[in-house]
């Protein structure tokens, strides 16, 4: 059965980009339909483009590569050349140039898969993804007194760790779980195995000097798929991610690492975090466990991500705290219509962040006037949304 694509996979990579022929085998494994997916390799100009498209020619799936200089012509090509400094090059957070392609087309689902990952051979990766993603049922339900959820917290109590991106106020947290009835899933996080997911600062304190982490996870660590409760907060890691449409506005992946104050390593810890907030305005579910990926990071200076977190750790203890009970204006503006009045909600709580950051005052913070640059490119990201926003909608009236 042939599709038109409806899923675009956003793979940033410089490397490993043949990673991907083991998620195309998964699919054909599984009998996941590969005419859904279109895949947008996010790489650089000093990169083999050549060799990427012949790749994605081999397995005979749809696809495009955009080095730095494609990028350039592409905004050009859209109308929104002003915007281009919303993706900084050479980071992984040029995974939100996936989000604009998108955007500007007819896709209804997006997937994020780093280069470094592999397919768990037992999960039908892209299937599992799309049925949580239409997920309407029970499900496990995580709430702490931190108001954080630590999304390795099924074998805490035996591994200990704690994954990039959560606060180190919000450790030593008392977790609760109950059940819930969920239903309107707009992301699905999957899990990952071996090399977990870890700051540089955890990383040193389990020993290890490779950016690696000697405790490594498996799949007897997870136990069963779960939703942290409203109100409550956790890290979305982008290796091995799927949402929906609508959730674009409010899903941009921050600006790191070319920035005056070198902040990198949060562009994905801080979107999930403002993502998180607009599905508890909007009664949205962030559905997390499987598919699990097996996470093979290479080898590198553990100092090296010291060196890029440390200038936005403090800022990381307080970004929720900021956003926490922005936007709830926003809720109950949205109808049943379709994804249109959904991505309007969405956009309307982000709007709300941004602007909440942007005309802040956090000098009391080491690098506090990052959050107002911040705030900047988030209202930034909208008016480029909204540029876009012709490429895909109906003609204009004649008038026009």
């Amino acid at each position: 059965m042939s599709h038109t694509p409806d899923i675009c996979v956003v793979v940033p990579t410089i490397r490993e980009y043949e990673c991907m022929r083991a998620y195309f085998e998964n699919a054909r494994d599984h009998g996941f339909d590969l005419d859904r997916l279109h895949v947008v390799l996010v790489t650089e100009d000093f990169c083999d483009t050549d060799e990427m498209r012949a790749m994605l020619d081999e397995e005979g799936v749809s696809g495009e590569v955009f080095d730095g200089s494609r990028r350039e012509r592409w905004y050009d090509e859209h109308g929104i050349a002003e915007y281009d400094h919303l993706v900084p090059a050479a980071s992984h957070a040029e995974t939100s140039f996936g989000l604009l392609y998108l955007w500007a087309n007819d896709f209804e689902y997006g997937f994020f898969i780093d280069d470094d990952t592999l397919p768990h051979d037992e999960y039908d990766f892209f299937g599992r993804h799309m049925a949580n993603l239409g997920f309407a049922g029970e499900i496990e339900r995580v709430a702490s007194d931190e108001n954080w959820v630590n999304v390795l917290y099924q074998n805490a109590d035996e591994h200990g760790l704690y994954p990039r991106g959560y606060p180190y106020s919000a450790m030593d947290e008392t977790v609760e779980t109950d059940t819930a009835h969920v239903s309107d899933v707009v992301a699905s996080q999957g899990l990952w195995t071996n090399v977990p997911d870890l700051d540089a600062v955890r990383i040193l304190m389990d020993g290890d000097l490779q950016g690696q982490a000697q405790t490594r996870t498996s799949a007897d660590d997870y136990d069963g798929d779960f939703v942290a409760a409203e109100g409550n907060y956790l890290t979305v890691c982008s290796m091995n991610l799927a949402f929906r449409r609508e959730v674009v506005p409010a899903f941009y992946q921050l600006p790191m690492d070319d920035n005056r104050w070198d902040v990198g390593r949060f562009d994905d810890i801080w979107s999930g975090v403002f993502l998180k907030r607009a599905c508890d305005v909007l009664d949205k579910t962030i559905y997390n466990g499987g598919p699990l990926c097996e996470h093979n990071k290479a080898p590198r200076s553990t100092f090296g991500d010291l060196t890029n977190e440390v200038p936005g750790l403090e800022l990381n203890e307080h970004l929720w705290e900021v956003v926490d009970g922005v936007g709830s204006e926003a809720r109950g503006s949205t109808d049943r219509d379709g994804a249109t009045s959904d991505a309007d909600a969405f956009a309307a709580v982000f709007e709300a962040m941004g602007t909440e950051l942007a005309e802040g005052d956090f000098e009391e913070y080491e690098n506090g006037a990052f959050f107002n640059y911040v705030g900047e490119y988030m209202l930034d990201w909208l008016a480029a949304l909204d540029e876009l926003r012709p490429v895909r909608t109906t003609p204009a009236a004649a008038d026009d």
